[in-house]
């Protein structure tokens, strides 16, 4: 028989008969080994220990201390176990697929009753008893044909239409997990047992059409997570109760922020104090900019199809863009605006980006290799089809406003301009609440435009502009656009969840189409590049990834109401009012509450309603001039001078660019 050389981690290399497993392997190296394993990774490709392996490959045996690896056979065993539940308890129960997402994995079921929130602790159980069973987990190939008898013999026409779905000269998998059967590419554990039986969940119930077809049947859709511990599982438990109360959603509710509604889906209609958060964080970016050396531009909304067509997005992006079709021959005051004259109408498009009208700026007038870097900022609003299914909240939006700059440069500026750029959005997001992010480097995809050559040159300019600067970075090979290489920045919240808000992406393909050109020291013309960054991302998303983060309790110079001035009793009405207008002179947004309601009932609805500060005041204040002075989350109220309290409060209330 044929011999194969496996090279292990260590470089040591081992030779084996063709058709050799990994648990073969594994047996090999060590018995130890052999009763931890439960997979490989063979020349990069995730690996059942019961496939063959026939030729010469690099190798590595998987246990579950490889967190990956472990949640992906983890995940996927407990979908196949929990469908072998569900067709033990209910027979007639029809199964579908059962993919691993993030941190779980979910099921489709045809089933004429529908389950319950109960019926999620019965498969549980039933779940755990397959698991402690131990039972053998095995794989064959099959033919075609005896694959689709053997699922039209027991009556599961998902399974027959999956299969017709396979390109023909695919291999047809089969996996048993005990006596259970199921169409599946793998890979899997080795037995039942290996699965841990306490650090899993079962979430959910949601519909779902079958292939995603509204047209089709109805499915019902269980969702579980799960993890290598019961630790790790309490942890993500944990996770999501703290992310439920912080929803923005629930608590733009609470702190009267926003709303959303059907006539305008994806829109936000923006309440007074969510506004204040909106124009506050807008002023702050604005200042910021402009001490950073950005001059504020701002854009056309609709822009005819022709610029669109000229930037590459019209055939890229159009899926994705708002059309708006203008019949010019109206006089805009008696025609019938539902009837067009086709050789007079022009189409438009709402930006979904503001790129394009950037370079349009640009080009007017003759620029000068003095005048680069030029660096261009927008709060530009924009508008961009997403599906009705993919929103949430004000997270994921069709109109939203980005903080949008563009900076137009030579080529040997671009390492200046980056390393500029991160010390500048370091500044932002510490001054924002985070103190540390990080740097993921895209790098040249296989799919490309421009020379090996510039490729190398622009990827060595970030690269030296993040060391400059004393970050570290994560690289993504591949991952940069066609154009060109790309940094993108990510901040942990609060709970431990992970944002992808800047990024800092080098073009100079968008300057090429559309015409930019510069005057070069030499007298000729010249192409600049155009650096794309943005370090919010969206206000509206951001806000809300400041609204989860906080849970509500925003920077007081960020909070929308700063402070409530509560009267105890209505004799100190009139000093409420001069406490407000003494803390308004100050520059503190604050308000009074002098309804007939006790102090306690307003000290509640203030604090639901996340307002920092509330001072109330009754007889002894008003004698003495001072306030009783609660901040947002403590019991403890404390009596303190007026004045002092002014202006400690206006200095709290000043934004940190301005201190």
């Amino acid at each position: 028989m044929a011999q194969i050389s496996l090279t292990l981690p260590d470089g040591n290399a081992r030779s084996y008969d063709a058709g050799v497993t990994p648990a073969a392997v594994a047996e090999d190296i060590s018995k130890s080994l052999a009763k931890k394993a439960i997979s490989a990774t063979v020349n990069g490709k995730h690996w059942d220990l019961q496939w063959p392996i026939d030729q010469d490959s690099d190798i590595a045996i998987h246990t579950l201390q490889d967190e990956e690896q472990a949640n992906e056979l983890i995940r996927h065993d407990l979908a196949h176990i929990m469908a072998r539940a569900v067709q033990e308890i209910w027979p007639d129960t029809k199964v579908t697929i059962g993919p691993v997402i993030k941190d779980g994995w979910y099921y489709d079921f045809d089933r004429a009753e529908p389950f319950t929130p109960e019926d999620l602790g019965l498969i549980e159980k039933k779940m755990k008893e397959i698991i402690n069973k131990r039972e053998p987990v095995t794989t064959e190939v099959w033919e075609r044909a005896r694959a689709v008898k053997h699922y039209e013999d027991n009556n599961e026409p998902y399974k027959v239409e999956l299969i017709d779905a396979i390109p023909g000269d695919e291999p047809l998998r089969m996996y048993w997990h005990g006596d259970w059967q199921d169409l599946c590419r793998g890979p899997h554990l080795q037995h039942t047992g290996q699965v841990p039986g306490d650090s899993f969940k079962l979430m959910s119930i949601a519909g779902a059409y079958w292939r995603g077809d509204s047209s089709r049947q109805m499915l019902q859709r269980i969702y579980g997570v799960a993890f290598q511990n019961k630790e790790k599982l309490k942890a993500h438990l944990h996770m999501l109760e703290e992310a439920a109360k912080r929803d923005h959603r629930k608590l733009g509710r609470e702190m009267d922020l926003f709303h959303m509604q059907e006539e305008a889906p994806g829109q936000v209609f923006w309440h007074p104090n969510g506004w204040t958060i909106y124009t506050q964080l807008q002023d702050y970016m604005r200042r910021k900019q402009r001490a950073g050396g950005y001059r504020e531009i701002n854009t056309p909304q609709v822009v005819d199809r022709k610029l669109w067509e000229a930037s590459g997005h019209w055939d890229k992006y159009q899926h994705h863009m708002f059309l708006v079709e203008v019949d010019e021959s109206r006089d805009g005051e008696n025609d019938d605006a539902s009837a067009k004259n086709k050789d007079q109408t022009r189409i438009n498009a709402l930006k979904p980006m503001n790129c394009p009208c950037h370079v349009q700026v640009f080009n007017q007038g003759l620029k000068s290799y003095r005048d680069l870097p030029l660096r261009l900022a927008e709060f530009g609003s924009c508008a961009r089809f997403e599906p009705s299914g993919a929103l949430h909240g004000i997270m994921r939006v069709r109109g939203f406003t980005q903080d949008d700059a563009h900076i137009f440069c030579t080529e040997d500026q671009i390492q200046e301009e980056c390393a500029r750029f991160i010390d500048f959005l370091a500044d932002v997001y510490k001054e924002l609440g985070f103190d540390d992010f990080e740097i993921r480097f895209a790098t040249r995809p296989e799919k490309r435009v421009g020379t090996e050559e510039s490729w190398d040159y622009v990827e060595n300019a970030l690269e030296n502009a993040i060391k400059a600067v004393g970050r570290d970075y994560v690289l993504e090979p591949g991952d940069g656009a066609f154009y060109g290489p790309k940094l993108d920045f990510y901040l942990t919240d609060a709970i431990g969840r992970v944002w992808q808000c800047g990024t800092f992406q080098v073009d100079p393909n968008l300057p090429e189409r559309l015409g930019a050109s510069y005057i070069a020291a030499d007298g000729d013309k010249h192409r600049p590049f155009m650096l794309h960054r943005a370090c919010l991302g969206s206000f509206e998303r951001f806000i809300g990834i400041l609204i989860e983060n906080h849970e509500g309790k925003l920077p007081f110079w960020l909070a929308p109401r700063q402070v409530v001035v509560a009267s105890i009793t209505s004799e100190a009405d009139d000093y409420v009012h001069e406490v407000v207008a003494e803390l308004q002179a100050a520059g503190v947004r604050a308000e009074a509450d002098i309804r007939n309601e006790k102090i306690n009932y307003k000290v509640r609805e203030h604090s639901v309603g996340k307002v920092p500060v509330i001072l109330a005041v009754g007889h002894r204040e008003v004698e003495e001039r001072t306030v009783s002075l609660r901040r947002l989350g403590e019991k403890q109220t404390s009596v303190q001078d007026l004045s002092a309290v002014t202006k400690a409060l206006g200095i709290e209330a000043t934004p940190p660019d301005l201190l």
